[in-house]
């Protein structure tokens, strides 16, 4: 043999190895899109269920991935602005070519990537709102998660008047489709208990600016007053109305307010403002879940300390894993939705979420929480 034909032999084994050896070739990663609030008023709780998706995902990492693939999951920032969402969105189908997208914060985003999910055919997995479009009609393309805020605001609904038997209820909300699907929600519950709201007022998304929101409630004279809004219009309305209005007053909020942010800008303020929340107690250790949760979060993202936020985001995260991994043969989108409409139950430690036909809901349990110093169960 030449030279030449030694040396374009010693080239040939050198790509010949990996494979002769039983070495195997590189799986692809399962790449995740997300677009939040990860700045603005509502960053906290992008942060808390990004935090909540990337403890899910590096536990699962470290157990082998999905089939040996990495999950990978890219975020990128929309303010809580619609028009952001809708670009983050289709820069992750068209430029980062996402499987499908996961953990959505808001109504108003949300209802701006639907076209995008309708155009595309991808799956938008586990957005954060209980908005009713994404229920009703079904789409097979939306996985939700939580229940609705029609759930939430019922679940208000009995403990202001079933339980304390308050009639004067009032609603303060966000200026868009989220506030009015939670006006719509309590109007509902009210209305099926023969009551109607005795006032209402509202101020635009991603401001504070809720003075003339509460003139125009303060004229009904309400012994409850249920807030559909970010943390910081909230906290903004009941500190201001705390201050200026002396009368027995229960504060209702639902779960996208942000819990922990509410919390902690209240300070003082915080008597008699409860909560409706969408997933267990994130303290609660007689649960495996919150066990494998706050040692998730503990191991892969330590500056987060347990809340509802990251739970649900943790939630998600391990749902998308179940899901993934119950899938026969090659993984596609296709294969993905088909198994969660299969399959219909996923027991994630304990916790189970139920699909059905016409059902793209996991769960519907709706819990209460108050605002003490630190957070207490009311149910």
């Amino acid at each position: 043999m030449t030279k030449i034909g030694r040396y374009f032999l010693a080239v040939l084994l050198l790509f010949l190895v990996p494979y002769s050896t039983g070495a195997k070739p590189e799986m692809e990663p399962l790449i995740l899109g997300q677009s939040c609030a990860l700045s603005g008023p509502t960053q906290d709780l992008g942060l808390e269920v990004r935090a909540g998706l990337l403890a899910a995902f590096s536990e699962q990492n470290a157990k082998g991935g999905i089939k040996n693939r990495e999950i990978i999951l890219i975020s990128k920032d929309d303010g809580y602005e619609p028009y952001r969402a809708e670009r983050n969105s289709l820069e992750l189908i068209q430029n980062d070519d996402v499987f499908l997208l996961i953990g959505e914060v808001g109504t108003p985003t949300s209802q701006a990537v639907l076209p995008v999910i309708r155009k595309y055919n991808v799956p938008f997995f586990a957005p954060l709102t209980g908005a009713e479009f994404l229920r009703d009609p079904f789409n097979k393309y939306v996985i939700n998660v939580r229940g609705s805020y029609y759930q939430e605001m019922e679940k208000l609904a009995q403990y202001l008047i079933d339980q304390k038997k308050l009639t004067r209820i009032a609603c303060f909300y966000q200026n868009d489709s989220y506030g009015y699907t939670g006006l719509a929600g309590i109007t509902r519950a009210l209305e099926k208990r023969g009551l109607n709201l005795v006032s209402q007022g509202s101020y635009e998304r991603n401001t504070v600016a809720v003075l003339g929101a509460m003139n125009e409630i303060d004229q009904g004279e309400p012994q409850a007053i249920v807030l559909v809004g970010a943390y910081s219009a909230c906290v903004e309305f009941i500190k201001l109305r705390k201050n200026r209005n002396k009368a027995p007053c229960i504060y209702g909020n639902i779960s996208f307010v942000g819990s922990k942010s509410l919390q902690k800008s209240l300070g003082s303020y915080h008597k008699d403002v409860i909560v409706s929340q969408v997933v267990p107690f994130p303290w609660d250790l007689s649960l495996q879940l919150i066990k494998n949760y706050q040692l998730a979060l503990h191991n892969y993202q330590s500056s987060f300390s347990p809340g509802f936020g990251s739970l649900e985001g943790y939630v998600a995260g391990r749902l998308f894993c179940a899901i993934a991994t119950q899938i026969e043969g090659e993984i596609t989108r296709e294969k993905f939705l088909e198994t969660i409409y299969r399959n219909k139950t996923f027991d994630i430690d304990g916790l189970k979420l139920v699909f059905g036909d016409n059902d793209n809901q996991g769960m519907d349990d709706i819990y209460l929480t108050a605002i003490a110093p630190d957070f207490v169960r009311i149910d």
